[in-house]
């Protein structure tokens, strides 16, 4: 059954329509006062309705006029009812709301104040308004999150005393001497900041970040070669087994026949090795440890730690990096990223952090042929693949699962491995997935490098540092799955040699991965990943310590985000007890900040 009811005001006539409503006609009668919205049918005065209130003598719309707030409905409670019920609350919220911005920074950056941004946000007369109450709350978060990194950071500095590593031009040219290449001018600002850190007698916490192959690693080995050079201990954590031994042999051709005595610590070392190592790191006798998160175990001690590299930072938590910290008396830290973090989100992560950025790729590094191949045109690339192996190079074949699921039509690389090893029956393929143990996937990947294996079938665990030249082919199956960053790092396991090198996608086409094909600049892919996806997905951990932002957006107020920072932090430099800002200490000192407030 269809309700009508007929409304005019003077000027015109409307009739209301309702669906399935019958039951609403005994909520009016002839005289009432009704505001409604809805769509309007096209050449006849009828309005379909989603919204209406009848108005008393007095009483404002709430529900149908101008701007109306739209909250998720929970069970029980109708957003109409919820609507209500805010309203009712506004007045006496607003008047309890403290105010945590200092007066003199909402003059400066023209923002609300609380009260006035609650109603802005709750119940907006214009869009503009509305949106003005969101950049106030936006600015909070941010002021509020750069305010704690501000103490953290200050606490860092004044209640420790870092270990001085004054690195003379001597000991500098020695160490350059290991390398088989001239650094890049990214590469040699980035050492120079380092040294200034390691020197300035307070303790070092720098992120280094740069794009995929762009020389991280080299300038991290200089950092820990000059840690020990200055006779202390020095040690390289990593996210994975495979890349932990890959930057232990990395070290072991970049030493030769020195004397720096090292050892490598992971998942796979047991028993009376394990104890050997330990034993000879408590001593002072091991000079410089690589490892996993098997570093950061309890029973591991060091002797004279002064330098900590934590390679892949965004696949360990908060926690893990606090650890490695606790290993020594307060030691220089360095942090690096696989692939480049969006600015924003460096500064809100990482921003107790002082930032370095290598923007400028080595020479040599081939430019990556990536294309996106259809269903269709799958068998012609299997074809092309096979006359590049014939040439000599090799291919990584990439799958989102190790064995089939009930839950997702998906291939599998255990599938995919039994069926590429019929499509390439002249050549060796073998499988690689997490679920091996460290010794089989040492094994696999021995044979990989030495070349006796043409084609590895993989799942992501190819996705960091592994460096094989003469490996040209990266084929990612079902691409749709992974995301943005994820697609980049892998594309950059390839073009490590002198021969031209080719991405190619199966898989679902969607605007991320035509956005993938059309770039190779990790910065524009880590930006369109955060937008697509959101931090907590780019990240790719819980434990990453991101905060909860319900009005920032990190991307689209970026300019709001470097005003909340710079101010947040000349608060704290002129009153880092914040007696000037009673309300902000109060509501950080019931959070995590609240043990940093007790440093003069």
């Amino acid at each position: 059954p269809v309700l009508e009811v007929t409304i005019e005001d003077g000027e015109g006539r409307a009739v209301l329509v309702w669906f399935r409503q019958a039951f609403r006609e005994k909520e009016f009668r002839i005289g009432d006062t009704v505001i409604a919205s809805g769509k309007v049918q096209p050449g006849r005065p009828n309005l379909t309705v989603e919204e209406f209130e009848i108005i008393g003598d007095g009483q404002e719309p709430l529900h149908a006029a101008g701007l109306v707030p739209s909250y998720a409905a929970t069970e029980g409670l109708s957003k109409r009812q919820i609507r209500s019920l805010v309203h009712q609350a506004l007045e006496e919220a607003a008047a309890l709301t403290p105010e945590v911005i200092p007066q003199d920074l909402l003059g400066r950056r023209g923002l609300s104040g609380v009260r006035q941004a609650l109603h802005q946000v709750h119940a907006p007369g214009t869009p503009g308004e509305a949106e003005a109450g969101r950049r106030r709350f936006a600015y909070e978060e941010f002021f509020r999150l750069q305010v704690e990194l501000a103490l953290r950071r200050r606490v860092l500095r004044r209640e420790t005393e870092g270990r001085c590593l004054l690195i003379q031009d001597a000991l500098d040219f020695r160490i350059r001497t290991l390398f088989p290449f001239k650094l890049t001018g990214a590469q040699n600002r980035a050492i120079e900041q380092i040294r200034k850190d390691l020197g300035s007698g307070a303790p070092m916490n720098r992120l280094l970040q740069g794009d995929v192959g762009a020389g991280k690693t080299i300038v991290a080995a200089y950092a820990l070669l000059a840690a020990v050079g200055k006779r202390t201990q020095a040690v390289l954590m990593a996210p994975t087994e495979i890349l932990a031994e890959q930057h232990a042999r990395t070290f072991q051709r970049l030493l030769g026949a020195s004397r720096v005595r090292m050892a490598f610590l992971g998942g796979g070392v047991k028993g009376k090795k394990r104890d050997e190592i330990l034993a000879a790191t408590a001593k002072g006798d091991i000079d410089l440890l690589i490892g996993t998160h098997a570093v950061i175990e309890r029973d591991v001690e060091f002797k004279d730690l002064g330098l900590a590299v934590i390679d892949e930072q965004q696949k360990f938590g908060v926690l893990q990096r606090a650890a490695i910290g606790r290993k020594g008396k307060r030691p220089h830290v360095l942090v690096m990223t696989a692939t480049p973090i969006p600015r924003t989100l460096a500064l809100t992560l990482y921003g107790d952090l002082d930032l370095t950025v290598l923007d400028e790729m080595p020479p040599g590094r081939q430019e990556v042929r990536t294309m996106f191949v259809p269903g269709a045109g799958k068998r012609d690339k299997l074809s092309f693949i096979r006359q590049k192996l014939r040439e000599g190079r090799q291919a990584y074949f990439v799958y989102p699962l190790v064995d089939e699921s009930d839950k997702l039509a998906l291939q599998s690389a255990i599938q995919a491995h039994g069926e590429l090893s019929v499509v390439f029956k002249d050549f060796q393929v073998a499988l690689l997935h997490g679920r091996m143990k460290p010794e089989e996937k040492d094994a696999v990947m021995q044979e990989f490098r030495a070349g006796r294996v043409q084609v590895l079938v993989s799942t992501l665990v190819i996705e960091v540092g592994i460096d094989v030249p003469n490996a040209s082919l990266m084929v990612i199956d079902h691409c749709e799955r992974y995301g943005l960053s994820q697609l980049h790092q892998l594309r950059g396991r390839i073009g490590r040699g002198p021969y031209e090198s080719f991405c190619i996608l199966f898989g679902k086409s969607s605007e991320r991965i035509e956005t993938f094909v059309s770039t190779s600049d990790g910065f524009r892919i880590a930006e369109a990943d955060l937008r697509l996806r959101g931090p907590g997905e780019l990240l790719g951990t819980r434990q990453s310590g991101l905060p909860e932002l319900k009005a920032a957006r990190l991307i689209e107020d970026a300019k709001l985000l470097e005003q909340a920072r710079e101010d947040a932090f000349a608060l704290v430099a002129r009153d880092p007890v914040l007696a000037g800002a009673p309300a902000l200490k109060a509501l950080l000192a019931r959070g995590r900040a609240g043990s940093l407030l007790h440093v003069g």
